[in-house]
């Protein structure tokens, strides 16, 4: 996959602070790319740099090859994104906004507006104003304003705040859609881990500043071994087969039931020990770790406020 985004030993220091330190990472075209931390952890102040609201005070950001810093107009010519909220003209209506908004850009045409608004569901309501869209709506609008002039970056700043469960599905769907089949490379912010989990294919963890983790959602779920609950005849003799397999593997007892954590790989092993102790099984059943699990374990490792 071709690299669109690729971010180089940035940091950016306000009055004497260091708010970004080096971060460093790459988005493929393609791909979502989820961008979690801590509140305050510096994600909106990244992509206020992407899109360049503000500067760099280090380091680069290249979009499709083209420097943030040296060649800014280029660079951000392939770039749409909502930052924080998607502001219109409350007075005009959703089609007066986006021919608004087309006028910045050469070559957009009425045609493509229809097939824009299309494609994020707004035809029936296009040309009510906007002070009469919900919050979905108008998030909606937003992503068609960011769509109109064919970006291959998507860069969206907590595009599900303040929207219902069928809003959020939405949103979804049309960022899933716009990576899978218009290849672009989306970046998402947001604290809604849940939603991060099925949107998203891999994703940056920032910290204070600094990029602490990047990998696909199921290795960065399934990093430390998924926990198990097996249920057997004797606890006492399991937990002797376990410390003879395993010396440092976590677990505890519950009445009838083992609660150890392990590699799936580490599983029949496991059994095989229980078998031959003639350690009756009577259920093994998988816990899955969530994003939210994962997330917490790692920030709070890390001395981190669990505020997400």
């Amino acid at each position: 996959m071709e690299t669109l985004v690729q971010i180089e030993n940035v940091s950016k220091v306000i009055k004497g602070r260091t708010i970004i330190d080096s971060l460093s990472f790459k988005v493929n075209e393609g791909e979502v790319f989820g961008f979690l931390g801590p509140n305050g952890a510096g994600k909106t102040t990244t992509i206020r740099m992407m899109v360049g609201l503000i500067g760099i005070t280090s380091g680069d950001i290249k979009i499709l090859g083209s420097s943030i810093k040296t060649d800014f107009e280029k660079a951000v010519g392939h770039v749409g994104a909502i930052v924080e909220n998607p502001e219109m003209y409350k007075f005009m209506s959703g089609y007066q906004n986006l021919l608004h908004y087309a006028r910045m850009s050469q070559g957009i045409t009425k045609e493509k507006i229809a097939e824009t608004v299309g494609f994020v569901g707004l035809t029936d309501r296009i040309h009510d104003k906007v002070k009469t869209y919900s919050l979905g709506m108008r998030q909606r609008l937003g992503l068609a304003q960011c769509l109109l002039h064919d970006p291959k970056i998507l860069i969206l700043d907590e595009p599900t705040n303040g929207l219902d469960p069928a809003g959020i599905r939405e949103i979804r769907d049309h960022v899933r859609k716009l990576a899978r089949e218009k290849g672009m490379a989306v970046i998402v912010s947001s604290h809604l881990l849940s939603e991060m989990e099925m949107m998203c294919d891999r994703i940056g963890i920032i910290q204070n500043g600094k990029l602490i983790d990047v990998q696909s959602i199921t290795d960065f779920v399934q990093a430390d071994g998924s926990t198990y609950e097996i249920e057997v005849d004797s606890p006492e003799k399991a937990e002797a087969a376990l410390k003879s397999l395993y010396q440092e593997v976590p677990f505890q007892i519950n009445g009838n039931k083992m609660i150890v954590t392990l590699m799936k790989d580490d599983v029949p092993d496991l059994v095989k020990a229980f078998v031959h102790e003639d350690i009756r099984i009577f259920s093994i059943q998988e816990t899955l770790k969530t994003l939210e699990d994962r997330f917490l374990e790692v920030t709070t490792r890390k001395g981190e406020n669990l505020n997400v």
